[in-house]
């Protein structure tokens, strides 16, 4: 009886590396699961701020997703997980367009006040203050309302048009032109550069102050140029 020829051994498959987010986030989650994704993404801070737009479709969306949920088991995970991936991206979107104060940080001068470019008036500073403090950004109501004040100088001739012009050279010339505010322009000026470049909370009540800082200003009379020179604690 004749044998037959030994058969070579089988290589074995190929066993490739699943992606990392699978170890981590399940394939097909259960309808609970997915609601309780959709749910948590939901009640992220972001989802509450932002530019009226967002919020008008961000209030839609949730009522139809409310809906959805209300269907219960009848709901698929997979919608509900589409679902929160489509609400990730609209926020994400609107935020990388209409970014805060410190995101646009980025694009300045180390120290400047504005962009080169920002060729905004004192008035348009002043409406982009008050809409980022109706909308609960008070870090972009601060650090506009500070530019405002340095914009409204530059339109009264009392500081010439300087780019890149910091807040400690802002502070300087306005202390100079109004030595009776000299205190509030430099606490201002700290102000500012804390918010802006070293991300420091702002509140109310530093937004009230810059408010009455920059109405003082307008309703005082700034000294004439040959004067400021002998302002005494004048800044080198």
């Amino acid at each position: 009886m004749s044998s037959s020829p030994p058969q070579p051994h089988a290589r074995p498959p190929e066993v490739l590396p699943r992606p990392r987010l699978a170890l981590s986030i399940p394939v097909d989650p259960d309808a609970p699961t997915a609601r309780r994704w959709l749910e948590d993404e939901l009640a992220r801070p972001e989802y509450h701020e932002g530019p009226s737009l967002l919020e008008r479709f961000l209030t839609w969306i949730t009522e139809k997703i409310g809906a959805l949920l209300a269907a219960g088991g009848d709901v698929s995970p997979a919608l509900l997980v589409t679902l929160v991936a489509l609400v990730v991206a609209v926020v994400v979107a609107a935020v990388w367009v209409a970014g805060p104060a410190r995101l646009r940080a980025k694009r300045l001068a180390p120290g400047a006040v504005a962009a080169d470019d920002d060729a905004r008036t004192a008035a348009q500073m002043r409406a982009a203050s008050l809409d980022a403090a109706a909308r609960g950004d008070l870090a972009t109501a601060v650090v506009e309302r500070f530019r405002a004040v340095v914009r409204a100088a530059e339109e009264r001739v009392v500081l010439t048009e300087l780019p890149g012009r910091t807040a400690d050279e802002a502070a300087n010339e306005l202390s100079a032109a109004f030595p009776a505010s000299a205190a509030g322009v430099r606490a201002a000026a700290r102000l500012f550069d804390d918010t802006l470049y070293g991300e420091r909370p702002a509140t109310a009540q530093h937004l009230a102050t810059l408010v009455a800082l920059d109405e003082e200003l307008d309703a005082s009379r700034p000294l004439p140029s040959a004067e400021r020179a002998a302002v005494p604690g004048r800044l080198a």
